[in-house]
């Protein structure tokens, strides 16, 4: 569960990482935060990554249940 934790929270701070270097300004997003579409991409992202973190505790509550199932036998 900490192994979780610590990747979800290195998954938070890389975007603060990306955007902290990125100085010059990249034509295309100008262009979607001025037709209003922007927020069309960061609200696909967040769907795509709770997915992600839905499915890993998901995967890891069956996985810890398998593990008990096991140790009991």
């Amino acid at each position: 569960m900490k192994k979780i934790i610590l990747l979800l929270l290195t998954l938070v701070s890389l975007p603060q990482l990306l955007f902290a270097q990125a100085a010059d300004q990249v034509e295309m997003a100008d262009k979607l935060r001025a037709d209003g579409k922007i927020w069309v991409v960061v609200a696909v992202v967040a769907i795509v990554l709770a997915g992600i973190a839905i499915n890993m505790f998901r995967v890891d509550s069956k996985v810890s249940k398998i593990e008990k199932e096991l140790n009991i036998k």
